[in-house]
């Protein structure tokens, strides 16, 4: 009799080994198959997100935007007021300001100061408009000069000195940028500036020709084009087109993105997102010895174009150096033209701003613990 015991054994183990192969076979093909379809549905999803923002290629008023028009803000008195004080080529520089700042002898006041001292910067004020946010700001402004316009603040109250980062200073800067969208869409390009903004001497000889969307830096590292700067918000010079259109209304949304933040900190995490890139936009930051500030000072006085009262907080603190910066400046101004080419001023600023951030953090803890 033929013994078959050992063989069955190794044909049914093999048979088995068989089955478990092909099972778990098909069950590593049925896993691929799932995580196949799960990354083309992504992939699917970011083309249709990606696709729909664009407006060379698909209708500006896509669901991506739709809720984010600035449009809205098209009035035909800031019509008539940006058209009165625009130049031949529909530029007008804009700066916006609240009851705190409009004060006599405050930081408007100064702003103004600044375009009479500045080295061939007179002509300037023709072409500059000044937004207020209420009706006593409005009729300060008329006083002092003759381009301005009262916003409306979408029930924000902006009339007294508004401290960085508080909610109704977050709700200020998305305003403003909400606002200058809408300049752009009304088809004005247009310089904005921070009123803490010196103006000495006229930028437009140093802008880029061939930039979109060009802005300060709290500190340059010297390559224009490296968007690793870090960028200040308080001066930009934007021209109008389908491109920056685009950019605000991708800037205004990302808000949504990033809560908590203001426009600044937003704009630095957006400013090399790959719709961006994308959509071509032409961005320059603009270097700090033409365009600089109390983070890094523009040393040199026979380039300086503005000095900004940045790194800095409270209006006490901003409103004294730039003071003392404006006397500098005369004095510079006072010199021969032999003397300004051999001298090397130097500013004496800051001074209260050096300490201002630990002042107001003290006093924030002081009123703490009052509370």
């Amino acid at each position: 009799m033929k013994d078959t015991s050992a063989g069955d054994t190794v044909e049914n183990a093999a048979g088995d080994g068989i089955k478990a192969w092909s099972s778990g076979s098909h069950l590593w093909v049925r896993r691929v198959m799932h995580v196949t379809m799960f990354l083309a549905g992504l992939a699917v999803l970011w083309m249709f997100l990606y696709n729909s923002a664009s407006p060379f290629e698909f209708p500006t008023s896509s669901d991506y935007f739709s809720a984010e028009s600035s449009k809205a803000d098209y009035d035909p008195k800031l019509e008539s007021v940006l058209a009165n004080a625009s130049m031949k080529d529909k530029t007008v520089i804009i700066t916006i300001l609240n009851d705190a700042w409009a004060e006599p002898g405050s930081m408007f006041d100064l702003f103004l100061e600044s375009f009479r001292l500045g080295n061939e910067t007179q002509w300037l004020l023709n072409h500059l408009v000044a937004i207020t946010w209420d009706q006593k700001t409005y009729a300060r402004c008329l006083a002092m000069h003759k381009h301005c316009y009262q916003l409306g603040t979408k029930g924000g109250n902006f009339t007294g000195e508004v401290f960085f980062m508080a909610p109704n200073y977050l709700q200020m800067m998305w305003r403003r940028t909400e606002f200058l969208g809408s300049v752009l869409e009304m088809g004005y390009n247009f310089v904005f500036t921070d009123t803490d903004i010196m103006w000495l001497r006229d930028p437009f000889k140093i802008f880029y020709k061939d930039a979109d969307f060009q802005i300060a830096c709290d500190v340059f590292n010297g390559n224009s084009s490296d968007l690793n700067n870090f960028p200040n918000g308080g001066f930009k010079y934007v021209r109008s087109n389908n491109r920056t259109i685009w950019f605000y209304k991708f800037w205004f949304y990302s808000r949504n993105v990033y809560p908590g933040h203001h426009e600044q900190s937003v704009l630095n995490n957006i400013k090399m997102h790959p719709l961006v890139s994308r959509m071509k936009l032409k961005m320059r930051l603009l270097s700090t010895s033409y365009f600089g500030g109390f983070c890094q000072l523009a040393e040199d006085f026979n380039r300086v174009s503005t000095m900004h009262a940045n790194c800095c907080v409270g209006l006490e603190s901003k409103v004294n150096d730039l003071k003392i910066l404006l006397e500098d400046w005369k004095k510079y101004m006072a010199m021969s033209e032999n003397e300004k080419k051999h001298s090397h001023p130097s500013w004496s600023v800051p001074q209260l701003c050096r300490t201002s951030f630990q002042r107001a953090k003290k006093k924030k803890q002081i009123t703490k613990r009052r509370l």
